[in-house]
């Protein structure tokens, strides 16, 4: 078993969508990237990265690589997943904070969480998103 910590940070501006565990959250703001910015699976993938000893998001999809621009953040998390299949280790339970006054994300949890499960390959009751 190994454990990872990830955590990220985006600036909030106009004319972007608000993309959160994968999902448009409805906002006036939303979060500037080279990726589409989903601040929770990069979390999330440099926590998976980091359990493996294996860098950080930007080591494996560089914000210099047009092929990563206005790329889903759910399509690194499942190579990130299979980069951890790939050396025999799969995800046994996560459980991640996001820290935003707004918009409210309750409404958006659980589609988050399962999107999230699904990307990692294990069941929703392994995913926790507060």
């Amino acid at each position: 078993m190994r454990i990872g910590h990830g955590y990220d940070v985006h600036q909030l501006v106009a004319e972007r969508q608000l993309i959160l565990g994968g999902v448009e959250v409805p906002y006036s703001l939303g979060l500037l990237g080279h990726s589409d910015a989903d601040v929770l699976l990069h979390a999330i993938c440099d926590a998976i990265l980091g359990a493996l000893g294996a860098g950080d998001i930007g080591k494996h999809f560089p914000d210099t690589d047009a092929a990563y621009r206005g790329v889903s953040s759910l399509k690194l998390l499942r190579h990130v997943v299979a980069l951890a299949a790939a050396q025999g280790y799969t995800v046994g339970n996560l459980d991640s904070t996001v820290i935003a006054q707004r918009p409210k994300l309750a409404p958006y949890i659980g589609e988050m969480v399962d999107k999230i499960a699904v990307a990692c390959g294990v069941c929703a009751s392994r995913i926790n998103v507060k």
